[in-house]
């Protein structure tokens, strides 16, 4: 229990900086959205999400697996010579992929254009985040090499607070001084080529870039070619209904639909804050044979993801149109129907915990692929019979029933092949508890308040108090909580006996 407890304290000290980054990183993308939103109409935010998406695409193909390859290999060594080594083949490698991917839909953007858009504006943003794809890559593998390294406070300067403030600062000065659509271009190609910089120097740091290497091309190409085709199925995940949207649809309604669909995302923000290290610990820790260890933090951080996360699920389900309408104006409230469902397949997410992050950990990577093309080719094909006739609602469906199926897939795999499950007696009770005490206190409320800017945080945080308070006399604590609250008693420096009283 003790090496539990110290591997848990790290994580959590790792957590707290990095979920501060996530929130800082996830609002900014929030806000960034909700400037295009009130400063363009919902059609030309509907064609910023397109293009968005596309390069999105481009930039995570480009990566070919290597952004989960090389933390795992980096973590591994200890000699300069091979964590550079890793670095930079998996640099050079993703680099002329990326190179190949920009030139491959430079040349076809008449095309994609023709295709998806609706409007002349659409074609110079798409032009502009073409051309950021190459420096989108050589960003990501730089945050990679560092998460190897199990730095959090370098990727917390850089792509967590740096990279959203200069997209923003970017975005409103240049929208203010005039520009249209492509002003959004702009501020990503400038921001993302100044942080990749930032990024490098501060790696220096750690790695000297420049000296003798051992790239283990091999080991590393062997381990990430299966997540080449992973993580591009992820990625098409996430936007197949953005770009099946533009086909059959209108912009005006993509751009509804992506009214709802990155605060439904928001629900990630308490698994990504556990993420970051997670991945280089539990390969350390199977590497070392400790796979107990990864069973007990693969539970115990899948039951406060689900603590934690369940309020704004609360909130997002009850109240999404006061939500919408709260973020983005009354002229995107069509997409409530849309948040709630989407919300409930976002939300398995959190349920279910870092699922797919463990398989990869324990080199199971031809099985996540195996999950992933079966969500995929689940999804296109509701997307394909949804969306003509429903439109974002049938988007949505098809989206969160995706990620329902994903996860369930996900940890029967994890269960089957590494007797690894979240299920515990005091998991189970608060899998049971939040739902049972806080939907009936939310529905009934509902019917007497109207959320606004002003009563959504002390609604959350009331929820989240009577949710965890439940939590505790229901018997959802166990004794590795107790490092948990030896943390947080630490953090704010006073002591909670009560609570302590009732960790087992």
């Amino acid at each position: 229990m003790a090496t539990s407890e110290n591997h848990l304290s790290k994580l959590l000290s790792s957590s707290v900086l990095i979920v501060v980054g996530v929130i800082v990183a996830s609002v900014g993308r929030l806000i960034e959205r909700i400037i295009v939103a009130h400063w363009f109409s919902p059609q030309l935010y509907g064609e910023m999400t397109i293009a968005l998406a596309i390069m999105t695409i481009g930039a995570t193909v480009s990566l070919v697996g290597l952004n989960d390859g090389i933390p795992r290999f980096v973590s591994r060594y200890d000699d300069d010579r091979d964590v550079r080594g890793v670095w930079l083949f998996g640099l050079g490698f993703s680099l002329a992929v990326s190179v190949l991917v920009s030139l491959v839909l430079y040349l076809n953007i008449d095309r994609i254009t023709a295709a998806l858009f609706e409007t002349s504006a659409a074609t110079d943003l798409l032009r502009l985040f073409i051309l950021t794809i190459p420096i989108t890559t050589g960003l990501t593998v730089g945050v990679s090499a560092l998460r190897g390294m199990e730095n959090t406070r370098y990727k917390l300067y850089t792509k967590d607070f740096l990279y959203p403030c200069l997209r923003i600062l970017l975005l409103v000065a240049l929208v203010a001084g005039g520009l249209d659509l492509a002003s959004i271009g702009y501020a990503y190609l400038v921001a993302t080529l100044c942080t990749v910089v930032v990024v490098y120097f501060l790696s220096n740091r750690l790695v000297r870039l420049v000296g003798p290497v051992r790239t283990h091309t091999r080991e590393l190409l062997t381990y990430s070619a299966p997540l080449i085709v992973t993580m591009v199925l992820s990625i098409l995940l996430t936007r197949m209904d953005t770009i099946m949207l533009a086909q059959f649809r209108t912009s005006n309604e993509v751009g509804v639909y992506n009214a709802a669909y990155p605060l439904a995302n928001s629900l990630l923000m308490v698994i990504s804050s556990f993420g970051y290290l997670y991945l280089p610990l539990t390969s350390r820790l199977d590497a070392d044979g400790e796979r107990d260890e990864v069973t007990s933090i693969y539970r115990i951080t899948t039951k406060w993801i689900y603590v934690l996360t369940f309020p704004a699920f609360l909130v997002f389900t009850v109240f999404p149109d006061d939500t919408l309408s709260i973020f983005f104006g009354s002229g995107y409230t069509g997409g409530g129907i849309a948040l709630a469902i989407l919300s409930i397949g976002f939300f398995t997410s959190a349920a279910a915990g870092r699922n797919r992050t463990t398989l990869a950990a324990l080199g199971h990577t031809k099985a996540i692929l195996g999950v992933d093309i079966l969500t995929l080719a689940l999804n296109f094909v509701a997307n394909l019979l949804l969306i003509p006739t429903y439109g974002i609602v049938g988007a949505a469906v098809a989206s969160s029933g995706a990620y329902v199926v994903r996860n369930i897939a996900l940890n029967l795999v994890l269960w089957s092949k590494c007797d690894i499950t979240p299920f515990a007696s005091s998991t189970n009770r608060t899998y049971v508890t939040l739902p049972f005490v806080l939907f009936p206190v939310a529905l009934g409320a509902s019917h007497w308040l109207t959320l606004t800017l002003v009563t959504l945080p002390v609604f959350l945080v009331c929820t989240g108090l009577l949710g965890l308070v439940a939590v505790v006399l229901a018997g959802g604590l166990q004794p590795e909580d107790g490092a948990l609250i030896e943390f947080v008693e630490g953090a704010l420096g006073i002591e909670m006996p009560t609570i302590e009283r009732y960790v087992p």
